[in-house]
This record gives structure tokens, C-alpha cells and sequence, in this order.
């Protein structure tokens, strides 16, 4: 199995001939403004079979980008729909709609449920979200190997679950910009970060007892966000700091083969 960075929280996952996707998105502007579709990602390197997503914010599933990788009828598989109203929703319905627009094959998973796509078997697994709409995080076994994706999650008491259903982990693949959030819906606000940070990414890959572990969720050059979004400044640097010998920094568009 190899694995290639897209940009942000995107991952392509190679194996048996195949690939699917994570949290595949091309265009970003949601997220940052004076953003251009494409820029600064990377698009997967041929058709996926399959699409996983960690949940529906804008910037991590794009129904547009999907539609034009997918094979006809390849699955979509997501967490449930957000709880309450319009309001409570806010952050998920834009990604809602455009799903339903696209006519993908999207299909809700439970936590702890397994899967098989092709040569890959797929297992959700429990996340929070900062602003507290679903998440799932994933976990990709494929050629006797294992990888999990770790979305935008908050550190939480689940990653030991985890860990003793699934490690060792040959890598994964964890944000680390400690994004703190002060939405207009989420008042007052809060100062603690609504993603793992680089101290709180390096525990959880610690935790899954990980052999190799990627910062996501992160942009390099940090362009103009929307307001109320402030990461930490350069996380992949604090990241190498507290991962040491598991950290892998990997460039958008590079891919990580497992088998080396």
C-alpha cells in the first residue's frame, strides 16, 4: 500500500491496482479566502473506487471534486447528518446539498463498522469535532498494512480504543494546526483548539503506536483565512518537535510507500 498527500486533510490510498479517496477536496475557497480551485492540491493520480470522508464540512468533502474522480457508483461513505436545525447545521449543509446535487452514491456508516472496497477494508472509528458536528476518523488496512486518518479531530479518550482494536500502525495521518475557532454560531467562544494541535497530534500517534506519523490539516505558507479561523504557527515544525523519530513530513502531491 502507498499513500499520497493531495493537500489539506487529503489523502489518495494506493493498493492492488486501485485507489480511494479521503477527504478529497479541490477547492479550498470555503476555507480561505482568495482561494482558487486547485491551488495548492494535488489531484489523485487516476479514478478512485471509493471516497471516505470524516465529516461534512466544507473542507473536507467536495461533492464537485468527487464527482469528476469517482467511478460510476463507487460508494461515499460519511458519517450521520447533523443534529437539530438549519442553525445547529450551519457548517454541514452547504456539503450536504452539493452531495445530493451530484448524485453520488453516499452512503452513512456507523462507528466500529467494517468494510471491504476492492483490496481495501475500511473500518470508522470514533472522532469529536470541535464545533460538534459528526465525525468519523478511518482506519485502511490493505497488502498486510495499516493506515488511519485522523480528519480534524480533537484529542479525546478514544484514541486507546482504538489503539487496542488496530495498532501498530504502519502510518497515520493527524491534524496538527490547533485551529481555534470563533464562529458566529459558537458564541461565546472558546481558546481551545477545535483540531489536534502539534503536542496533542504526537501523543495520539504515540498512543496508536504509529511507525510513521504525517501531519495534515495544515497549509505552509498559512494564506488569509476566514475571520475567526488562527492556527498555530508553522505546525509541521512543532509537529517533527514532539513526534522525533515518527515524524514524516510530507509534501502535497509526494507519496509514502509503506512497503519501504
Amino acid at each position: 500500500m502507498r499513500v499520497r498527500r493531495l493537500g489539506w486533510a487529503g489523502l489518495e490510498v494506493e493498493a492492488g491496482g486501485e485507489r480511494l479517496v479521503i477527504d478529497y477536496v479541490r477547492d479550498l475557497s470555503p476555507l480561505f479566502t482568495g482561494w482558487k480551485p486547485g491551488e495548492n492540491v494535488a489531484a489523485p493520480s487516476g479514478p478512485a473506487s471509493a471516497a471516505l470522508v470524516t465529516h461534512l464540512h466544507r473542507d473536507h468533502t467536495d461533492a464537485s471534486a468527487l464527482s469528476e474522480v469517482l467511478t460510476q457508483g463507487a460508494p461515499v461513505l460519511r458519517p450521520a447528518p447533523g443534529h437539530g436545525d438549519d442553525v445547529d447545521n450551519v457548517t454541514t449543509l452547504p456539503a450536504e446539498r452539493e452531495l445530493v446535487r451530484h448524485r453520488l452514491a453516499v452512503e452513512v456508516v456507523d462507528v466500529w463498522s467494517t468494510r471491504d472496497l476492492g483490496p481495501f477494508r475500511v473500518t470508522a472509528v470514533p472522532a469529536v469535532d470541535g464545533l460538534g458536528d459528526p465525525q468519523l476518523n478511518w482506519v485502511v488496512e490493505a497488502d498486510g498494512q495499516r493506515i488511519f486518518h485522523g480528519g480534524d479531530t480533537m484529542f479525546h479518550g478514544f484514541w486507546w480504543l482504538v489503539a487496542r482494536r488496530f495498532s501498530p500502525f504502519d502510518a497515520v495521518f493527524l491534524p496538527a494546526n490547533g485551529a481555534v475557532v470563533d464562529a458566529p454560531h459558537l458564541q461565546p467562544p472558546s481558546p481551545v483548539p477545535a483540531a489536534l494541535d502539534p503536542l496533542q497530534a504526537a501523543a495520539a500517534a504515540e498512543i496508536l503506536d504509529a511507525r510513521l506519523a504525517v501531519p495534515i490539516h495544515y497549509e505552509p505558507e498559512q494564506p488569509d483565512k476566514i475571520p475567526g479561523y488562527a492556527e498555530v504557527a508553522d505546525p509541521a515544525a512543532g509537529f517533527r518537535t514532539h513526534a522525533g523519530r515518527r515524524a514524516r513530513i510530507l509534501p502535497v502531491g509526494q507519496w509514502l510507500d509503506l512497503a519501504c
